[in-house]
C-alpha cells in the first residue's frame, strides 16, 4: 500500500505590540497553546514588552522607534513570508482577542474557502462613541474602495499565503485594516467574515481609537485612495 500524504502546514501568529507589558506574557503563552509559532513585533515600546515576549516564548523583531500599527503587521507579514508561513494570525497583544477562536479563523482558508479571514467582534460591551467609529470606518471603506466588511477595523484576521504575497501595506498607522481590505479588492481575494468573541477589559477599551486618532485615519484613508 502506498503511504497517505500528509501535507505540513505552517502557521504564524503575528501579534503587534507598542508598550503591552502588562498583558503580552499572557497574550503569547495563550496563543501557544493553540500555535507554537508566535512573532511579536515590538514597535518601538519603551517598557519590557519585547524582553516579557521573549521569556513567554516568542520570536521579537523590534522597531527601533514606534512606527505604528500599519508598519508593524508589514513587518510581520515579511517575517511569515521568509518563514514561509502558510497561514498567518494576526491579533492585538491587549487581550481583547481569545486565542482558542483560532481555529475557527484559520478554518475556511484550510478548507481551501477563503484567501482572507476577518473576525468580526459580536457581542455587547463596546462603548458607544468606539460602536460609531467602527461604524464610520466601514462607510468610509466602502465608499472609498467599495470593499463591504461588517468590521473593517478588527485586528483578528488569517492571511493564506496567496493574500500575503499579494497585499501591499504601504500605510504605517491604525488606518491600515482598511487599506488590507482595499488590497484583497484589488487581487481579488476571497474573504470571509466569522464571528469573534471580544474580551473587553478597562486596559483594552484604553487602547482604543480615539477621536482624534479616528479622524487622523480618515484622512490617511482618503489620502491613500487618491494617491
Amino acid at each position: 500500500m502506498r503511504a497517505a500524504h500528509h501535507v505540513f502546514v505552517r502557521y504564524l501568529a503575528i501579534i503587534p505590540a507598542f508598550n503591552e507589558a502588562e498583558t503580552i506574557a499572557e497574550v503569547v503563552r495563550r496563543v501557544r497553546e493553540i500555535l507554537p509559532d508566535v512573532v511579536v513585533i515590538d514597535d518601538g515600546s519603551s517598557d519590557a514588552t519585547a524582553q516579557l515576549a521573549r521569556t513567554a516564548g516568542a520570536d521579537v523583531v523590534s522597531h527601533c522607534v514606534n512606527r505604528g500599527l500599519g508598519a508593524a503587521l508589514g513587518t510581520g507579514m515579511a517575517a511569515a513570508r521568509m518563514r514561509s508561513a502558510d497561514i498567518a494570525i494576526t491579533l492585538d497583544a491587549d487581550g481583547q482577542h481569545d486565542p482558542a477562536e483560532i481555529p475557527t479563523l484559520i478554518a475556511p482558508i484550510a478548507s481551501g474557502d477563503a484567501d482572507l479571514v476577518i473576525g468580526v467582534r459580536s457581542g455587547g460591551g463596546a462603548p458607544f462613541h468606539r460602536r460609531v467609529f467602527h461604524g464610520i470606518a466601514n462607510a468610509m471603506t466602502r465608499l472609498l474602495f467599495g470593499v463591504r466588511c461588517s468590521d473593517t477595523q478588527s485586528g483578528f484576521r488569517a492571511c493564506s499565503r496567496r493574500a500575503m504575497e499579494c497585499i501591499e501595506i504601504r500605510t504605517n498607522r491604525m488606518e491600515v485594516s482598511s487599506e488590507i481590505l482595499a488590497e484583497a479588492a484589488r487581487h481579488d481575494l476571497r474573504v470571509v467574515e466569522v464571528p469573534i468573541r471580544t474580551i473587553y477589559t478597562a486596559y483594552s477599551l484604553s487602547k482604543g481609537q480615539s477621536f482624534a486618532v479616528g479622524i487622523k485615519t480618515a484622512w490617511a484613508l482618503l489620502l491613500r485612495r487618491l494617491f
